[in-house]
Order: structure tokens, then sequence, then C-alpha cells
């Protein structure tokens, strides 16, 4: 099995990699394949609605978006992590997590998210919601923890002095690979659920 993580920082090393990198530990102790890719600081731009992805089964804009989603596709699982910028996530990773899963035509049913937050004090929770969002709009499983999935600290060193936000990590990352193993073992044992073919309605008459 394998995880994806998404550190949407733009500082590699900071807080959100604190947090991602302890929940790596727990998937390597699970048994579960990671890769981390550091997409923060990178010049990714905002969908432009040109529809490009519908005809070519990938973005118009060749950059990292299309480098993840195969990566993507292949994952049994997504954490996406963010520091709290006025109480959202970063733009650049807002900007690439539109693209990637608007322009992806494979199926994410299934596969398990999981939204992880750093602040020095607050936005966490709003920041946490609208990431979350993305999972379930795709058919996604979320994976919770033991609070709102996030670390505090002004800066990495402050981050591993959060005690109880590395626990949450460290839980989260169990409860996200237990839910995925139950996963594999339930579609082995019954089959996934039947899709129906999906209905898309306008709000006029």
């Amino acid at each position: 099995m394998k995880v994806l993580l998404l550190n949407g920082s733009p500082h590699k090393s900071g807080c959100t990699f604190v947090a991602l990198h302890e929940m790596e530990q727990v998937f390597a102790q699970e048994g579960i394949e990671t890769e981390l890719v550091h997409v923060g600081n990178l010049p990714a731009r905002g969908c432009i609605a040109c529809n490009y992805c519908a005809k070519n089964g990938k973005c118009v804009h060749n950059d990292i978006v299309n480098d993840l989603a195969g990566k993507f596709e292949e994952a049994d699982g997504l954490v996406v992590g963010s520091p709290v910028y006025y109480a959202g996530p970063n733009a650049t990773l807002t900007a690439i997590l539109d693209r990637l899963f608007y322009s992806t035509h494979f199926s994410k049913d299934l596969k398990v998210g999981a939204a992880v937050t750093s602040c020095r004090r607050g936005g966490n929770e709003t920041t946490f919601d609208r990431l979350n969002k993305y999972f379930v709009i795709s058919g996604m499983p979320i994976a919770g923890g033991q609070y709102w999935n996030g670390i505090h600290g002004r800066n990495a060193d402050e981050a591993r002095q959060d005690e109880e936000g590395l626990q949450s990590m460290r839980t989260l990352a169990r409860q996200m690979a237990f839910l995925m193993k139950s996963i594999a073992l339930g579609k082995q044992t019954y089959g996934a659920p039947e899709r129906e073919p999906h209905l898309f309605t306008n709000f006029i008459r």
C-alpha cells in the first residue's frame, strides 16, 4: 500500500513537514510505502476553466499537477498538509489541488484522505475544513485522529515541542493505515460499492 503526502508549506522543513514526517514514521511501522512531495513553493497557477483536461486527460499547464496525477492514481491514501494563511490553506496548494482533482479522471472512490494543518495559534479549523472538501466531493473516506489534525508552532523547533500535536499525527497515521487496510479487505471480500451514473443538474427551470 502507498500514501502520497503533499507538503503545502513554502518552507520545506518547517512546521508542516514536522507533522507529515511524524506520520511517515508510523506508516513505515505499518508497512505502508510513502512519498512526500514538497509543493508549497512552486510557481503553480490556478485553474483557467479551459476544459483542456476533459479532451486530453491532463491539465493544459504542464507542471507539478501532471506530475502528481500518476502518483495520486497509484496511491491508496492522500495526506495534504498546509500552514494557515488568513484562516485558510496556502494559495499555491489550493491551486494545485483544484487542478489535480479536476483534471484527473480516474476514480478516487475509497482512497483515504487526511488533511493536516500547522499554525502559530489559530485558523487551523477553517483550513482543515477547506482541505477536507476535496476528499468529500471525490468519494474519499476521511481519516480522523484524536483531535483536529494540526500542529502548533511558529517554526519547526517549536512544532517539535507540541507533544499533543505530534501524538495527534501518530494517531491519525495509525487510523489511516487501519482504514486503508480495512477497505482493501472489504473490497476483496465484498467488492466495491456500486456507483450509479452521475447525474448533473443545474438549478434553473
